[in-house]
């Protein structure tokens, strides 16, 4: 590679006037290049920025332009496979000051990604950088940007600084006096480990981290959008000094190592204010730690963003403007029941409203709000929080979960007297919440007068809007699609799914949304409950007019465009879906008996 040549090319590539050559080749006008030219004046962006952001030409139609003009490859970052070890050949902080990204390195030279590849300067810097044999291509900008948030992770950073925590535990073993004196030093290995990993995990949007010492190695696993993303550390030794640091950040007893510990802590991570909650485990090799990250910064999400459907959000905002009654959240661990509770919340939280919670814990700080934190070792439980709550004249009360009977009857009897109740329930579905409280022991007229209503939820994952394409349907796919009871206009539609890129991690998913069912009480729902005829109270349900269970709500995000087939597969409890039962010749069996149906009919 001539790397004079390339300079050369570089430097004409300067001289391009781009207004200029916009309007010679008819891309824009006179009148939008002004336009363009004051919008750039004002927000101090590249000309090219500017002329996208005006309206005047797409991002999409300029680069285009631009790779045929400066007779130079345009590269779609989404679609190029990135490894880290060609990534790092340059700094984040060059990377992002130069606006480039090392794409490919072979015994050709280094290919490099720029927003500009006419800046001369960057082009000198780059070659000094990485040793002149330095080949340039055309990149988005905005795309750019947002894969170097992506791929420099701080994975170098948590392997040098877990390296560095070894080495010194192999020179001399950390006593607990000297980790205590070293609590306030930022140079400590050990605080660098520990701020990596949590400023990695804010990086990606984490809501958990696992710390879990193997036989020989330590693992530490992030979950992002409810799946857990493997980083193995060489060193089991480096668990100690992390557990043991984390233990005292959270108040806990380091000497106990025998029994679980629960605790929480604060913490600021760039513009993040972190609540953390701690949860250690005994195992053969140590001891595993979970941390729950809250971040209190972006606490609240209103009922708006949610992600319900318009029907449904219209009669859930009904519901909580009720003055009495309970209404149940149901769903697993994870659903994002506590979510939906604290959109609600904010959505009745007004002066003239008193509203007391009872939460184990207390997971984001509301104000006007009397939150109370359960302490068990103490007495203070929910069933006698909630007595003295009733006492403290409030008009809302949410009760974090019914765990027991005593506190389901508190509830259901508050509900009748005059207060709003929200709470949780552990249930798949809103027409089996009805089957749990019996189990509790609640009596059916007790939740017949006060019940108002059930919403169950699930968190599906969204199809990565940057690596979107049309879905081909397996033969399990078309098969249980056949089996649903939809209109034809559903089981012919045209479905999604993420191919994978580096922006959602190979996944095809980023960010999720929820996926709800609204369950109204009636006369014939009530009745059925009074009676404790389950059997009647759940066909009811689903007959119920208004009903939309989960698997049809998720199925219309698929038909949207919104998720893929798969997650829908997965929420209607698919989970052990055999893709080889359904062969070929199974769907072509039915639709053989559709044939047969339609001319039958």
């Amino acid at each position: 590679m001539n790397s004079s040549n390339e300079a050369q090319k570089v430097a004409q590539r300067r001289k391009l006037r781009l207004g200029d050559v916009l309007i010679e080749a008819g891309a824009i006008t006179q009148d939008q290049l002004e336009e363009a030219l004051a919008q750039q004046k004002r927000s101090g962006h590249k000309l090219g920025r500017a002329l996208t952001d005006v309206g005047a030409i797409s991002e999409k139609e300029l680069y285009a332009f631009l790779a045929k003009k400066m007779e130079i490859d345009f590269l779609d970052l989404r679609s190029v496979e990135l490894k880290p070890e060609t990534v790092n050949l340059l700094a984040e902080v060059q990377a992002r000051r130069l606006r480039a990204l090392v794409l490919k390195s072979d015994k050709n030279g280094i290919l490099v990604g720029m927003a500009d590849p006419g800046d001369i300067f960057a082009y000198d810097e780059l070659c000094r950088l990485l040793g002149g044999k330095v080949k340039l291509c055309l990149v988005n900008e905005s795309e750019l940007l947002r894969t170097i948030d992506i791929v420099y992770r701080r994975t170098e950073d948590i392997n040098a600084f877990a390296a560095e925590v070894s080495e010194e535990m192999n020179e001399a073993r950390i006593d607990l006096d000297d980790l205590e004196a070293e609590e306030d030093s930022a140079e400590a290995p050990i605080i660098k480990l520990l701020q990596s990993v949590f400023k990695d995990a804010v990086q990606v949007n984490a809501s958990d981290i696992h710390i879990e010492p193997d036989e020989k190695v330590l693992r530490i696993r992030q979950r992002v959008d409810g799946v857990l993303q493997e980083h193995v550390l060489n060193g089991r030794g480096v668990a100690n000094a992390l557990v043991t640091r984390l233990k005292l950040m959270a108040r806990l007893d380091i000497s106990e190592k025998r029994l679980p510990q629960d605790g929480r802590f604060s913490i600021q991570v760039n513009d993040n204010k972190l609540d953390v909650r701690v949860s250690t485990l005994p195992v053969t090799h140590g001891e595993t730690v979970v941390l729950r990250l809250l971040d209190q910064t972006n606490n609240l999400v209103s009922m708006s963003e949610l992600g319900m459907p318009p029907n449904v959000l219209k009669r859930f905002s009904r519901m909580i403007s009720l003055t009495s009654g309970m209404i149940l959240v149901t769903g697993p661990t994870g659903s994002g029941k506590t979510t939906t509770l604290y959109s609600a919340l904010s959505e009745v939280n007004k002066p003239s409203t008193k509203i007391i919670t009872v939460e184990d814990p207390v997971e984001y700080q509301l104000d006007r709000i009397n939150q109370v934190q359960i302490n068990s070792s103490i007495g203070l439980d929910f069933s006698r929080v909630l007595r003295t709550a009733l006492r403290q004249d409030p008009d809302v009360i949410l009760v974090g979960e019914m765990r027991d009977k005593e506190t389901v009857d508190i509830g259901l009897r508050a509900a009748m007297t005059g207060h709003l109740v929200l709470s949780t329930l552990h249930t798949q579905s809103a027409p089996e919440t009805a089957a749990r409280l019996f189990d509790m022991g609640a009596p059916g007229y007790l939740i017949a007068a006060a019940l108002e209503g059930i919403i169950a939820q699930r968190l599906a994952k969204r199809v990565c809007d940057s690596c979107v394409e049309e879905a081909e349907l397996t033969p399990g796919q078309k098969a249980w699609l056949a089996a649903q009871d939809i209109p034809d206009e559903i089981r012919n539609a045209k479905f999604v799914h993420g191919r994978g890129c580096n922006y959602c991690h190979l996944s095809g998913y980023h960010g999720r949304i929820g996926v709800y069912e609204l369950l109204e009480m009636d006369e014939g729902l009530t009745d059925a409950l009074r009676r404790e005829d389950l059997s009647a109270f759940m066909q009811l349900a689903k007959l119920k007019e208004n009903y939309v269970p989960l698997e049809r709500c998720a199925l219309d995000y698929a038909v949207q465009g919104v998720t893929s087939l798969d997650e829908v597969i997965r929420l209607a409890g698919a989970v052990d879906f055999d893709e080889e039962r359904y062969s070929e010749d199974v769907v072509a069996d039915l639709d053989v008996d559709e044939e047969h149906e339609i001319a039958g009919g």
